[in-house]
C-alpha cells in the first residue's frame, strides 16, 4: 500500500479526458480574445465589444460540435512572460472567460494566460469557473519569442492551486513550447519526465509557431514517453492532417485552421468547425 500522502496526490491525477470532457478523445476550440485594454492593439473599444466576439466564437466552436473551449489572450501581442503579466489583463480575461461560461455552460472552459500566466492563470480560471489550465511552462525553462527567460511555475502554481481549494482545476501543461526555445539539455524524454513527475494531468505537443504543426513522428515519441497521461496536439491542425494526428494522440486543441479563411485574426467559422470535427472523427 502506497503511504497515504501518495495516495492523495494520485486521487488529484487526471487519467482519462472523459472526466472533463464527453469523450476519451476531446477536440478543445480556443476562443481567442481582441487585444485587452493595455495590449498595443487595444483602441479602446472597450470590455462589452470583447465579450461579445469572444461569445460569438464559443457559439460557432458548440455549435460545430467541440468537445471543450479554452480562451486564451492571443491578441495581447508581444507576450509578456509568467509574474510580468500586468494586473488590468489578468482581470479583463477573468470577465470575458467567465461571459463565455455563461454563454455556453455545456462545454468545459479551460483557461490559457500567454505567456505562462502561472498562478495568475488559476486565479482566471477561479474566477470564471473553469475546469482546466493550460500551462505553457510547467517545468524546464527557455526563452520567449519576445525575448523574456522564464522557468518552469510547477512549485508556486501546485501550492497555490491547493491553498485556494482549487485542485478540482487539473493542468494541461505545454512540453517544448511553441514561441519558445528550451535551454540547452532539456529534451523532449527529460521535459515529459519532469512534467509528469510534478503532477500535470495532460501533456500538449506544439509545432515552432502558432499555426505550425509538430512532426508527428514527435507526437508518437511524446505518446510512448507519457505513459498513462493523456497527450494533446497543441497547434497546426487541419481539417487535411488531424485523422492522421487522432491515430495517435488523445485529444487536440484547435484555433488557426477554423478561422473564416483560416486566417488567425478572423472569427471563427462554423462551417470549418464541423468539416475539421468530422475529420477528427473519421468522418470526412
Amino acid at each position: 500500500m502506497p503511504p497515504i500522502w501518495k495516495e492523495h496526490l494520485d486521487r488529484l491525477r487526471l487519467r482519462d479526458l472523459r472526466e472533463i470532457f464527453r469523450t476519451a478523445k476531446p477536440i478543445i476550440g480556443m476562443v481567442h480574445c481582441w487585444p485587452l485594454p493595455g495590449a498595443p492593439g487595444y483602441t479602446g473599444y472597450g470590455m462589452q465589444t470583447i465579450i461579445d466576439h469572444a461569445i460569438r466564437d464559443a457559439e460557432a466552436l458548440a455549435e460545430g460540435g467541440c468537445d471543450g473551449l479554452i480562451v486564451e489572450n492571443m491578441w495581447d501581442i508581444p507576450f509578456r512572460a509568467g509574474p510580468h503579466v500586468p494586473p488590468e489583463s489578468i482581470a479583463a480575461q477573468a470577465v470575458v472567460a467567465h461571459a463565455v461560461r455563461q454563454a455556453v455552460p455545456e462545454l468545459p472552459l479551460g483557461i490559457n494566460l500567454v505567456h505562462n500566466g502561472g498562478v495568475a492563470l488559476l486565479g482566471i480560471a477561479i474566477a470564471a469557473g473553469a475546469s482546466f489550465i493550460r500551462v505553457c511552462m510547467f517545468t524546464g525553462a527557455g526563452v520567449w519569442d519576445a525575448g523574456s527567460w522564464d522557468e518552469g511555475c510547477a512549485a508556486d502554481l501546485m501550492r497555490r492551486r491547493k491553498e485556494l481549494h482549487a485542485e478540482s482545476i487539473k493542468i494541461f501543461a505545454d512540453v517544448d513550447k511553441k514561441h519558445s526555445v528550451r535551454f540547452p539539455g532539456i529534451d523532449l524524454a527529460t521535459h515529459i519526465e519532469w512534467t509528469r513527475f510534478f503532477g500535470a494531468d495532460a501533456i500538449i505537443v506544439s509545432g515552432r509557431m502558432t499555426g505550425d504543426a509538430p512532426d508527428i513522428a514527435k507526437v508518437r515519441q511524446a505518446r510512448e514517453l507519457a505513459g498513462d497521461t493523456p497527450i494533446l496536439l497543441g497547434s497546426g491542425t487541419t481539417e487535411q492532417n488531424i485523422a492522421a494526428f487522432m491515430e495517435v494522440a488523445d485529444g487536440v486543441i484547435v484555433g488557426s485552421s477554423i478561422k473564416q479563411d483560416g486566417e488567425i485574426a478572423n472569427p471563427v467559422d462554423v462551417k470549418r468547425v464541423r468539416r475539421f470535427v468530422a475529420a477528427a472523427r473519421g468522418r470526412g
